[in-house]
């Protein structure tokens, strides 16, 4: 006695060919969001705006602004605490948005290699 399959499972290597496709579907479009991810700017402050930080979406520091009223240098860890945080929260944010922009494209599905 053969086992059946429920409508829509099975048909093997059509299935294969279908699923294929699509893989690389999804794989074409989460190339595409990396580059444009990868163009886009991040900014983010510390200490009430005294410090900004601009990244990058490829993870890269691209500006540092700090206002001369913060630059003590009698107190220069303080500022170098702005500067960390500032940079940090910047990257914080390029990640997030990668990885919800990417999730939405795989479904949820961790695709290691990928992204």
């Amino acid at each position: 006695m053969k086992a059946r399959l429920p409508k829509g499972y099975g048909g093997g290597a059509s299935n294969l060919q279908q699923l294929a496709r699509q893989a690389q579907k999804v794989q074409e479009q989460m190339e595409a969001l990396t580059t444009e991810l990868e163009a886009k700017e991040y900014t983010a402050s510390a200490g009430g705006e005294e410090v900004k930080a601009t990244v990058t979406g490829k993870m890269e520091v691209k500006s540092l602004e700090i206002k001369p009223e913060v630059v003590d240098p009698n107190d220069v860890e303080m500022l170098s605490d702005l500067i960390v945080a500032a940079v940090n929260e910047a990257l914080r944010a390029a990640e997030a948005d990668k990885s919800e922009r990417m999730e939405q494209i795989s479904g949820g599905l961790n695709m290691p290699g990928v992204f």
